[in-house]
């Protein structure tokens, strides 16, 4: 009896562990074929595209540039310099100090020439106080406005100030310590200007590690692969995540998500649906649930549309300490995400959001962690009790790891034949190299935090927005930038 039953629950096991690989092995093909197609028809529409008309167009619509900032003392002066330089004919730059406890609004103030001044504040959503509103008294930083508010404890709270003071019928979502391209406002724009039948309530554009990158004055000098071994296993994963699978998905209107680091949000459609959650660990999923939510409520027929350029350099954390904060965040976020929003899953009247996105992100994003470590407990199991079949669970190792090494360098390659951001190939090299050791280093490390990010959310440990410490931009390739010892929001 004893047998049966652990041979019926090993064939149930190893059953559905091989539907759930084979599943998850197509869709990665299928995004690898849409974002090729996606990829090829951008560039062709590229290739005609002149964009001087977009930046002298009456009807280039205006743009909010919201940046939250917590104790970004080290850098925050030359990231709002960065965010000043956008060649846009229409656009305003809002930072948020999020009750910083460093030096951050004191530096902002004397560098920028600020005065404190009357602001008509109009509570759409739901925040902590505003403490003052300052505006420069120097004309050339007329498009800068500064909001000193009490600490909210969430990067969301600070972001719906910032939409609450936006003039602007578009907003920018970014993080302070981010590095954009000077065409980021014209390039996220251009898809919400051509759609013709389509209301386009949000575009986002690829994300590349800034570490090792030279910045002058907030600005890209020079583009270099990350020489931290964890910065240049996060470059693989977002070009991999960004290249591959976003505009795959965007191919058929399913984007999973729009990244904080860089989002343009319709702010009509953000507001009416509630703006961002201050109690949400992934602000970014959750907005893109609400505002799916209501436009399918409304009957709205809209879209998320994603471009393939990297517009946004972020600097990602170097220590496994860090990057297990941000990881465990970003896992509580999803199924915090998932147990809010289950009325959507496999629910016809939320269109591809509920039969395809929802889906997706619940069985191959929520439950891949579990599904692996499970996998890796029962694998133990068998050769603690000498049940491997060792030539089938070799050949299958061999193809998984094949598999998952051709889709990364993929991704790597295509990425860099068709954008070629870093000017050498050992820089190439530098990052393929990781395809190989990513399944052994990297990817063990994504799950374990995962299900720590799990563990955390079910067992209702208390919210936290994260801390992580800037090294800051190198500005020479000589240069040596003291380490950051001001805790700073992730």
């Amino acid at each position: 009896m004893g047998t049966t039953f652990i041979e019926y629950a090993s064939w149930f096991f190893e059953t559905t562990v091989f539907i759930y690989g084979v599943g998850l092995l197509l869709i990665y093909a299928i995004l690898a074929i849409l974002s090729f197609v996606n990829i090829r028809l951008f560039l062709r529409k590229e290739s005609y595209t002149d964009y001087k008309v977009i930046v002298g167009s009456p009807l280039a619509p205006g743009i909010s540039v919201i940046a939250p900032a917590f104790n970004e003392g080290l850098t925050i002066i030359s990231n709002i310099r960065s965010l000043l330089t956008f060649d846009y004919p229409n656009y305003e730059v809002i930072i948020i100090n999020d009750g910083s406890t460093d030096d951050t609004l004191q530096k902002v103030i004397d560098e920028f020439s600020l005065v404190q001044v009357d602001f008509a504040y109009d509570v759409k959503l739901s925040a902590k106080p505003v403490r003052g509103v300052y505006k420069s008294t120097d004309e050339a930083y007329a498009k800068l406005l500064v909001v000193d508010k009490e600490n909210g404890k969430a990067k969301a709270d600070a972001t719906n100030v910032g939409i609450n003071v936006s003039a602007f019928p578009y907003f920018l979502c970014t993080d302070v310590d981010c590095i954009l391209h000077t065409q980021t406002l014209q390039m996220l724009i251009k898809p919400i200007m051509e759609e013709e039948k389509k209301r386009v309530m949000a575009t986002g554009a690829t994300l590349r590690m800034a570490n090792s990158c030279e910045v002058d004055e907030g600005v890209l000098i020079t583009i270099k692969a990350p020489r931290p071994l964890l910065a240049r296993f996060q470059e693989l994963e977002y070009i991999r995540s960004f290249v591959l699978g976003k505009m795959g998905w965007s191919y058929i209107n399913a984007v999973p998500n729009v990244s904080g680091g860089l989002g343009l949000f319709d702010k009509e459609i953000a507001v009416k649906s509630g703006g961002y959650d201050p109690a949400s660990f992934g602000e970014d999923m959750e907005l893109r649930m609400r505002m799916s939510r209501y436009v399918y409520d409304n009957k709205i027929d809209a879209s998320v549309r994603y471009i393939p350029n990297t517009l946004c350099w972020t600097e990602g954390p170097t220590s496994v300490k860090i990057f297990m904060r941000q990881r465990t965040r970003w896992a509580r976020g999803l199924l915090q995400l998932m147990l809010a929003h289950k009325k959507m899953l496999f629910n016809p009247a939320y269109g591809r959001v509920g039969l395809v996105v929802f889906p997706y992100n619940f069985f191959f994003e929520l439950l891949a962690p579990v599904i692996e470590f499970l996998g890796i407990i029962y694998y133990i199991f068998l050769i603690y009790f000498g049940l491997v079949n060792w030539p089938y669970a070799i050949i299958l190792l061999i193809f998984v790891y094949t598999y998952s090494v051709m889709i990364s360098t993929l991704s790597v390659l295509w990425d860099q034949l068709t954008f070629q951001y870093y000017r050498t190939w050992k820089d190439v090299a530098r990052i393929a190299a990781m395809v190989f050791i990513e399944m052994l280093i990297y990817h063990p490390l994504i799950v374990v935090f995962s299900i720590r990010g799990y563990y955390f959310q079910l067992t209702n440990r208390k919210h936290s927005w994260g801390n992580m410490q800037r090294a800051g931009f190198k500005k020479k390739a000589d240069d040596k930038v003291p380490k950051n010892t001001n805790p700073a929001a992730t």
